[in-house]
């Protein structure tokens, strides 16, 4: 199917791409929204990887999965937008956490919500918790959080990660292994105050 789309592509139909686009749009957007974090930038990286993929379509092999280059070129392209975010300081938007008084009140925080008896303190505690994955997600590498994303979120094999990232098995592996262990230790208060509250 995506074979004879990018050959009426490649012979000068161009609008044959809008049927290759639509067909994996969102599994794109979704990568890409599970890299940089947000939609804004989700939607920024997908059309980016779109164009590039467009661009760069004489030099794709028609032997190998479209959709496992498409992905390559979205992970590549949202890393990249991610860390032109970083440089860019007039870029950065407070973090959830900011708004409860950033690191300082953390402790003070967790013992107002430990008993989540009550509606308000769930859905205070469940707050504070999506705060902290998200910092733990951020603690991260680029490699670490796209290998962690894609083989647990996404549900990509090993080998087909290394592809995408151009790199071994082993060291996607590796890249996976760090951040999950990495998760773990960074949301371990957030498991035991959970269960606490079950």
């Amino acid at each position: 199917m995506d074979a004879e789309a990018i050959s009426r592509v490649l012979a000068g139909e161009r609008d044959a791409y809008r049927e290759v686009m639509e067909r994996h749009f969102h599994a794109v957007h979704r990568i890409a929204f599970r890299i940089t974090g947000n939609e804004g930038d989700a939607e920024e990286a997908t059309q980016e990887a779109f164009v590039r993929a467009y661009d760069s379509l004489g030099s794709f092999r028609q032997d190998a999965a479209f959709a496992t280059w498409i992905a390559r070129i979205a992970m590549n392209t949202s890393i990249n937008l991610v860390r032109r975010r970083r440089r860019d300081l007039l870029h950065d938007a407070p973090r959830i956490a900011d708004e409860f008084g950033g690191k300082d009140s953390q402790a003070e925080r967790t013992v107002q919500v430990a008993d989540g008896a009550a509606g308000p303190e769930r859905m205070l505690l469940e707050r504070e918790a999506a705060a902290m994955r998200e910092r733990a997600m951020a603690e991260l590498t680029e490699m670490e959080r796209t290998a962690f994303t894609l083989r647990h979120v996404e549900e990509i094999s090993i080998a087909e990660i290394a592809e995408a990232l151009e790199i071994a098995p082993n060291a996607a592996k590796q890249a996976v292994f760090r951040a999950v262990s990495k998760l773990r230790r960074a949301l371990k208060p957030v498991a035991s105050v959970a269960g606490g509250v079950r």
